[in-house]
């Protein structure tokens, strides 16, 4: 869909787009967002995708010097609240050396509310309707999607604590098993089986 060629005020998205020579990005971000055949994006992870595009498209314009610049790990160290402040702080000074005027480029960050005005008001872009089964479907792969992180992130603080001898060392297995348990009948489930059969199968205290 195209953009609002109306000569009204533009919102910010509209303005950095331009700014930065992003203008590719209005059917990115509209196509993210739906999905469009493929698995959506959150408005937040479209924000992030966006500034980080915008600090790519600064630090290419500064020159060669900064070309190898790891766009995500710069985002991350000026933007996180858990990231070092001297390592921000330095990365500033390296990136203003540059040639790249680092507030002006976090000034046009946008968030992912101001994404979400773009993509409603100006493209007029809204999600589609999903039936009960994709939903579901969905869902089943988030949660199993997150156990396996889980199970990820176990392995690697066991091994990481093992090799400095915090914890015995063994040849340690990580099973994460999310199950559920009926409050009606006690009936415990695997959550992918309790989703696929659309929940437990007894019958309900209706308090009678």
């Amino acid at each position: 869909m195209a953009d609002n060629a109306s000569g009204g005020r533009r919102t910010k998205v509209e303005r950095v787009m331009a700014e930065y020579d992003l203008e590719e990005w209005g059917d990115r971000l509209e196509a993210e967002w739906i999905g469009d055949g493929t698995e959506r994006t959150s408005l937040r992870d479209l924000a992030t995708e966006f500034n980080q595009a915008v600090l790519r498209a600064a630090v290419h314009d500064a020159g060669p010097s900064t070309l190898d610049t790891d766009i995500e790990s710069l985002y991350r160290t000026l933007t996180d609240d858990d990231a070092s402040r001297s390592d921000a702080v330095r990365k500033r000074r390296d990136l203003e050396r540059s040639g790249v005027d680092i507030d002006d480029v976090t000034s046009d960050f946008v968030t992912h509310q101001t994404v979400y005005t773009y993509l409603t008001n100006v493209r007029d872009a809204s999600l589609p309707e999903e039936d009960s089964d994709d939903r579901v479907e969905r869902k089943k792969e988030t949660v199993q999607r997150l156990a396996g992180r889980t199970q990820v992130i176990t392995e690697s603080t066991l091994e990481e604590l093992s090799n400095a001898d915090e914890i015995t060392d063994r040849n340690y297995e990580v099973f994460v098993d999310v199950r559920t348990i009926c409050g009606n009948c006690g009936a415990d489930y695997p959550i992918a089986d309790l989703l696929d059969q659309g929940g437990c199968d007894c019958e309900a205290d209706d308090g009678a």
